[in-house]
């Protein structure tokens, strides 16, 4: 989202006063969930599904605003900084060089060190937070290259080297533990304030880590790697409609035997983590605990790849038995086969409908579990995802006759086809399924120039920004309308 703080004039958009004007815009919209994607730290391809820690947080999403109110920063330092002009797209490269040198240079005046509440943070989140730090440390020291390319001693995590590392890179250790600090202390203050106002944050985690994290590095009996701690194996998809090649992610894959062996603790620790800081959490690519493909390490497409069986339901009792009941959303699409939906079944999680999947033959799911008419209320409808085209460019490039398909089933010939993808909207709210998710492209009727990503590319992606001109009462007093009509409203 974009305002007129320093933040979001010239950044990606963070946890300053706009956000929280956000917030009131959705409550009186009627709005009771905020889905978001994962908050951690980007790394290749500036994917939020690619990220150094799975537990860290994204420092660009640090309030330049309160650093000045605190005043470890000036108003006029931020003013100076070029962030890029264009409203509607994130620069990453600038939001790189220019947040990074403000949030160094409050570092620098922050006293940090003598922080009561700083030094209770660091103790409290060691378990993870040490060797994050001390990751994106030597990670610049080695002039940003992927720990697997780093001297032996450091990559395979050898005592002296740790120990050296430490003492030679303690500022810059604590400066990352900074980052973090500051991070968490504002997203927990955001989060409240959207929890005070009824409205719940659906978080999102990838199911897998990146290989160049501080996960993988420390862990590395947890993944599929050699003695030298390369992979032998990653993760993607097959071939599909989509991808005539399959995508290949090259995340490390799981070693399932060594977690069950600690009766999954490592995953037990995350979701409990997740729940830290989110009210729901979706959980992305599900059927990969049914089935996970493998791709043998430096292929150059996925078509190489074969399945191999994940924990199943073994590791949800688990998670239950440690967490007790918690509210999970299943990421269930792509391929579905019976074991899928019975592992969906059997956990109890709502799975996800996407309507732009009932009518496109590139989808390679059953089509009639798409239709709203057959949604069951333990489902998440949504009109796309963040890896689908908005949901107006998607009705321009499918076929004549898929076109003939969608006119058919909303029995409407005479909408306009620039207004249908109302329609198509109050069509899944109206639908059994407990909750409806409407991406805000969607909402707006942004074509393709605001789609969030395309899988299997890079360099274009994650880039759109909400503007705040975008948010307006009309569309505001749209949705909330719709959202009373069809039972949805926000009372809280």
């Amino acid at each position: 989202m974009r305002g007129e703080g320093y933040d979001l004039v010239l950044g990606s958009g963070c946890f300053s006063q706009e956000a929280y004007d956000f917030v009131d815009w959705l409550k009186e919209a009627g709005q009771t969930y905020w889905q978001i994607l994962p908050l951690g730290v980007t790394s290749y391809g500036d994917s939020h599904y690619q990220s150094f820690s799975a537990f860290a947080g994204n420092p660009y999403f640090i309030s330049l605003d309160a650093l000045v109110e605190e005043g470890v920063l000036t108003a006029a330092e931020c003013k100076k900084a070029n962030f890029g002009r264009k409203a509607d797209d994130i620069d990453y490269s600038r939001l790189y060089t220019e947040r990074g040198r403000l949030l160094r240079l409050a570092y620098s005046r922050s006293d940090i060190g003598h922080n009561e509440a700083f030094t209770a943070f660091c103790e409290k989140n060691k378990w993870w937070l040490d060797d994050f730090a001390l990751f994106m440390a030597v990670k610049d020291r080695f002039e940003g290259k992927p720990w697997i390319e780093w001297t032996e001693d450091i990559r395979l995590r050898w005592q002296p080297a740790m120990d050296y590392y430490r003492r030679e890179l303690y500022f810059e250790v604590e400066y990352h533990k900074y980052l973090q600090f500051k991070f968490d202390e504002q997203w927990r203050k955001l989060k409240a304030y959207a929890n005070s106002k009824g409205i719940q944050i659906i978080g999102d985690i990838p199911i897998y880590v990146a290989l160049d994290s501080a996960d993988a590095w420390a862990n590395p009996g947890l993944f599929q790697l050699d003695k030298d701690n390369i992979p032998t194996a990653v993760a993607g998809v097959p071939t599909d409609g989509f991808s005539p090649t399959g995508q290949l992610w090259g995340n490390p894959l799981y070693r399932w035997e060594a977690h069950r062996a600690t009766g999954y603790q490592w995953w037990i620790t995350r979701l409990w983590y997740c729940f830290e800081l989110y009210d729901v959490v979706r959980i992305d690519h599900f059927r990969g605990f049914d089935e996970y493909f493998s791709i043998p390490y430096g292929s150059e497409t996925a078509v190489d790849g074969h399945w191999e069986k994940g924990p199943g339901i073994e590791l949800f009792r688990a998670v239950e038995q440690a967490l007790g009941k918690r509210e999970i959303i299943a990421e269930d699409l792509g391929y579905m086969s019976d074991t899928v939906r019975q592992l969906v079944r059997d956990s109890g999680f709502p799975g996800m409908k996407v309507l732009e999947f009932a009518f496109d033959s590139r989808d390679t799911g059953s089509a009639s579990d798409y239709l709203p008419h057959n949604y069951p209320v333990n489902s998440v409808a949504y009109t796309g995802t963040h890896d689908n085209e908005t949901l107006v460019s998607w009705y321009q490039t499918i076929s004549d006759a898929e076109r003939a398909m969608v006119r058919d089933y909303l029995y409407d010939y005479a909408t306009p086809d620039e207004q249908l993808y109302k329609n198509m909207i109050a069509l899944i709210l109206r639908s059994a399924a407990a909750r409806c998710i409407i991406p805000m492209q969607d909402w707006l009727g942004l074509d393709n120039a605001a789609r969030t990503n395309k899988p299997s590319t890079v360099g274009q992606n994650w880039r759109w920004r909400l503007k705040k001109t975008q948010l307006t009462k009309k569309l505001q007093k749209e949705i909330c309308q719709l959202t009373t009509r069809y039972g949805r409203m926000n009372w809280a």
